[in-house]
């Protein structure tokens, strides 16, 4: 079989259904970074880069001011949405099937400016990333940013997850902690020998059930938090006393609280019990009032929305770089079995970032 190719001289639209049907699941995306790294080292104004399955483009302009446009190449397992077929929702054409919506759309409209933009009025780095959509010991940004943080430099910077077209500021933190009950085990005949742990954990629960997350305001955007129950597992034989039982919970906070500002909270509300935290990431603020980032509010003329969910734009906040969620596509549908996008965000999304970096 032969090796996939693309073609940057297509449209936008064209340029996702060409993504979308090279299979790049998570640890499958070698093919299609092969066909990216082709298709960019094409054009001789981009300086390109390549680390594992990550590719990076750059222009080396002079200008003072550079801003750095990434995007994830993988995507979730494909279940019978692959090839993309264009249909109509509600009387609106859409490219459906697996990857639309996360990201391709976005990784298409990059390439298509990549390409075209030979002298934008900012430096650019285009970087497109391996591994977002599995864990964070393997993400492709995380491992840039390691390995080779010079590649990652800039005063701003776009990760084009969807978002409906719209401009998301920063994103929320997210931890997950396992919440475990102990008990004794002893023959369910004779229960009162022993404890049941699965039962204790019914005030584990009662603390979810009345919790009333908090709505927090950072830097103009309000940030909704949540705490949730999300996996629970207990229980020995089905005539054993179980003598654990364990509650893993996902705390999603705003961007104001740190990662231990959040790990205190969460041990805090379960004060007695056994608190693990076994994954945590930082949120991002949003990063507005820095001046390319309010040029790009300008330019694209929509209000600011906040993140909900957690995006890679923390790493980049991490590196002190503000940065904000743009792409095409309803992120609710990401993932979806339905997952598809509307045509005209794909179309307007290019506009929008083609039009900013021409006079930025």
């Amino acid at each position: 079989m032969a090796a996939p190719s693309l073609d940057l001289s297509a449209t936008a639209v064209d340029l996702t259904r060409q993504l979308c049907d090279i299979d790049s699941v998570s640890d499958n995306e070698g093919p299609l970074a092969d066909a990216i790294e082709a298709a960019v080292r094409a054009h001789p104004h981009l300086d390109v880069s390549r680390v594992g399955d990550t590719v990076v483009a750059r222009t080396h302009l002079g200008r003072d001011r550079r801003v750095v446009i990434a995007g994830h190449i993988d995507t979730v397992p494909i279940n019978g949405n692959v090839p993309v077929r264009d249909v109509e929702v509600d009387g609106e054409p859409h490219l459906w099937g697996r990857g639309t919506v996360d990201m391709k759309a976005g990784v298409a409209v990059q390439l298509k400016l990549a390409a075209e933009l030979a002298e934008p009025d900012v430096d650019v780095t285009w970087i497109w990333y391996d591994h977002e959509e599995v864990g964070e010991d393997r993400n492709g940004l995380r491992l840039l940013a390691a390995a080779h943080p010079e590649l990652m430099e800039g005063d701003f910077a776009i990760l084009g997850e969807p978002s409906n077209g719209h401009i998301e500021g920063g994103c929320n933190g997210t931890l997950r902690a396992e919440i475990r009950t102990r008990g004794v085990r002893a023959h369910s005949a004779r229960s009162w020998v022993g404890h049941n742990a699965i039962h204790d954990a019914a005030e584990v629960l009662q603390v979810l059930q009345s919790y009333r997350p908090r709505s927090i305001e950072v830097e103009g955007l309000t940030f909704r938090e949540g705490l949730n129950a999300v996996m629970i597992s207990g229980g020995v034989a089905g005539n054993v006393i179980p003598d654990e039982c364990v509650v893993q919970v996902n705390y999603r906070f705003a961007p104001s609280r740190s990662v231990q500002e959040a790990t205190e909270h969460v041990v805090d509300l379960f004060e007695g019990f056994d608190v693990r935290v076994v994954d945590a990431a930082a949120g991002a603020r949003p990063g507005l009032d820095a001046p390319l980032a309010q040029e790009f509010i300008d330019a694209v003329g929509a209000t600011p929305q906040p993140k909900y969910g957690w995006t890679d734009v923390a790493r980049f906040s991490a590196l002190g770089i503000p940065a904000v969620n743009f792409g095409p596509g309803d992120p609710t549908k990401a993932h979806a079995d339905d997952e598809s996008v509307p045509v005209a965000q794909i179309v307007a999304t290019e506009e929008s970032l083609r039009t900013w970096l021409s006079r930025a």
